[in-house]
């Protein structure tokens, strides 16, 4: 049985993603369930969190967005039962990658999957699911008729926040990084209020804003990330299509709330967002299912922030 892995160089610039042999998994302990995974998100590892979390390893284990069917409990597992389908998020100090036949995974990181939820549907909504349900509803406290900017509307956790959003009666405003995202959202339903193109560096996001608000700003951004200096002290990587923090600041209505990625939202309201996957108030931007033998690849270019849609590996 392989896992995925990945490995840093000792110059943290280079990351090789290598399968490994594992060994067979032991027979599920206490409040351990062991899984068999039917479909596994792929996402960008955070390498310097890790690094500020003293987490370093090795070998890391890949991939933690699971959805899978429970093979064996432990003796003390009270939510869960053999031939359960269930869906959640492995924590970061998992030895198991979740990108494996197998898993062992502590039963309060996972819920259970609504039936008419796919596998690659319920692995690559949760993580994100939980991330705007964190930004909208306990970051900033939705709610209808609320003005939301959610940057990067195309992405991944754009496109579900945009979902979220309207789903509390909020109007929405998005930015589009290139031509393709600006038709994918135009396309949404329900309308966005306002489809910003940035990707020609011309729009001004606050002045486009301010003028959509009648001049009051809007009452809530979930940004894609932000140039906290000038550009002359920022990465070339950091320039392209981020707006500055005083733009931010200049947008948002009195009493707004600014949640930032920058510093990276967490988890959880797993039950919730397979709820709201169930009901389709959520409707994930997916790519075509990933078969195991091409995860590599696949993990190499999602590393590198490459493509728009979610990657799920599916077994």
């Amino acid at each position: 049985m392989k896992g995925l892995y990945f490995q840093q160089s000792s110059t943290n610039e280079k990351i090789t993603f290598v399968f490994q042999e594992r060994e067979n998994l032991p027979v599920a302990e206490d409040n351990y369930v062991k899984l068999q995974v039917k479909a596994c998100a792929l996402s960008h590892i955070n390498t310097k969190l890790l690094a500020e979390m003293k987490m370093e390893k090795d070998f890391f284990p890949v991939g933690r967005e699971i959805a899978g069917i429970v093979l064996d409990v432990g003796s003390k597992v009270s939510f869960f039962q053999p031939d359960d389908e269930v869906v959640g998020i492995l924590p970061l100090d998992s030895e198991d990658p979740g990108l494996c036949e197998v898993v062992r995974v502590h039963e309060h990181y996972l819920v259970h999957k609504p039936e008419k939820v796919s596998w690659t549907e319920a692995a690559g909504t949760v993580r994100d699911g939980v991330r705007a349900y964190t930004a909208l509803h306990y970051l900033s406290r939705l709610a209808p008729g609320k003005w939301v900017l959610i940057m990067d509307g195309a992405s991944a956790l754009g496109t579900i926040a945009i979902q979220l959003a309207h789903h509390r009666g909020a109007r929405v405003i998005s930015t589009a990084c290139s031509p393709e995202d600006k038709q994918y959202l135009e396309g949404l339903r329900p309308a966005l209020a306002r489809v910003i193109d940035v990707s020609g560096g011309k729009a001004h996001v606050a002045e486009s804003c301010l003028e959509e608000t009648g001049g009051l700003g809007v009452d809530i951004v979930l940004d894609a990330g932000v140039r906290l200096y000038s550009k002359d002290d920022e990465p070339a990587a950091k320039l392209q299509l981020l707006p500055h923090k005083h733009d931010i600041l200049t947008l948002l209505g009195v009493g707004g709330h600014w949640v930032t990625t920058e510093a990276n939202l967490q988890l959880r309201v797993l039950k919730d967002v397979m709820e709201k996957l169930a009901a389709g108030v959520f409707r994930p931007r997916l790519d075509e299912p990933i078969p195991p033998y091409e995860a590599k690849v696949s993990m190499e270019g999602v590393q590198k922030n490459q493509g728009r849609k979610k990657q799920v590996v599916q077994f």
